[in-house]
C-alpha cells in the first residue's frame, strides 16, 4: 500500500501548480470553496463501537480525522505515505493504513483503533497482554499499529487467507501461524527499535492459545483410515 514519495499536485485558481496540503486542519474550509461548504461533507463513522458524526473537508485522511477531530491519538502518524504501518487501524474488520484513506470515503464504516481493542470492562486484548509478557515494544510509538495489524493477521489466518510464504499444498482451512508466516504478514509494520523477535513471540503465543481454544471446542473427529484434514 506504499504511496509515491511526491505529494500530488492540484491546480490553483491562478493556474499554478502547488503541493497538496495533506496536513489540513479538519475544521478548515478549503481555499476558494463556497460558504455553503462545497468542499465538505457530513461523515458518519462507527469508531470503537460508537457512532461519530463529523463535518470534514474532503481532503482529510482517516488518520487526521481520528487524531484531530476525535482525539484518538493512539493511532500514530509516521511516514504519512503508507510505508511504516504506524497508522494501522481496522476498517470493517480489515487492517488498513489510515494515512492513505480519505475519511469521506469511509462513510458508514466501522473503525477500530488501539483504544478500542480492550473489552468494555477495560480488560486488555490478549495481544496487548502478550506484548507486555514478551517485551514486544520499546519506545512504543509503533505499538498501536503493530497491535491493530496483529489483530488483522489473526483474523486473516483464521479465515484461511494465504500469504506470500504460505505453501500451495496446504490443506484447506485456517493457516497455521508459524514464525515465518507472522514475519511475512507483519512486514508492513516497521519497528525502529527492532523489537521484532518479541512481536513475533507475542503473536505466536496468542495464535497458539486461540488454536487450542478452537480445538477444545470442536468434537473429536471420528476414526478413519484417511489422513486428517483441517476443516
Amino acid at each position: 500500500m506504499a504511496a509515491s514519495g511526491t505529494p500530488p499536485l492540484h491546480r490553483t485558481d491562478a493556474g499554478h501548480d502547488a503541493e497538496r496540503d495533506t496536513g489540513l486542519d479538519p475544521g478548515a474550509r478549503p481555499s476558494g470553496a463556497p460558504e455553503g461548504g462545497g468542499g465538505r461533507s457530513r461523515v458518519v463513522l462507527r469508531v470503537n463501537g460508537t457512532d461519530r458524526v463529523l463535518d470534514l473537508d474532503h481532503r482529510v485522511t482517516l488518520l487526521d480525522a481520528l487524531r484531530e477531530s476525535l482525539d484518538l491519538t493512539g493511532t500514530k502518524k509516521g511516514c504519512d505515505h503508507g510505508q511504516c504501518g504506524a497508522c494501522t487501524v481496522l476498517v470493517d474488520g480489515r487492517r488498513a493504513n489510515s494515512c492513505l484513506l480519505l475519511a469521506v470515503a469511509q462513510d458508514g464504516s466501522e473503525v477500530t483503533t488501539v483504544e478500542g481493542l480492550a473489552d468494555a470492562d477495560g480488560t486488555p486484548h490478549p495481544l496487548q497482554e502478550a506484548f507486555l509478557a514478551h517485551d514486544a515494544y520499546q519506545c512504543g510509538y509503533c505499538t498501536p499499529g503493530q497491535l491493530c495489524s496483529a489483530v488483522g493477521v489473526l483474523a486473516e489466518a483464521a479465515a484461511g487467507h494465504p500469504s506470500h510464504v504460505t505453501g500451495a499444498a496446504r490443506p484447506p482451512g485456517p493457516v497455521a501461524l508459524s514464525a515465518e508466516e507472522i514475519r511475512e504478514r507483519l512486514s508492513g509494520n516497521l519497528c525502529r527499535c527492532g523489537a521484532y523477535n518479541g512481536i513475533v513471540e507475542a503473536v505466536a503465543a496468542v495464535a497458539a492459545a486461540e488454536e487450542g481454544a478452537d480445538a477444545g471446542a470442536r468434537p473429536a473427529p471420528a476414526a478413519t483410515g484417511a489422513p486428517d484434514v483441517i476443516a
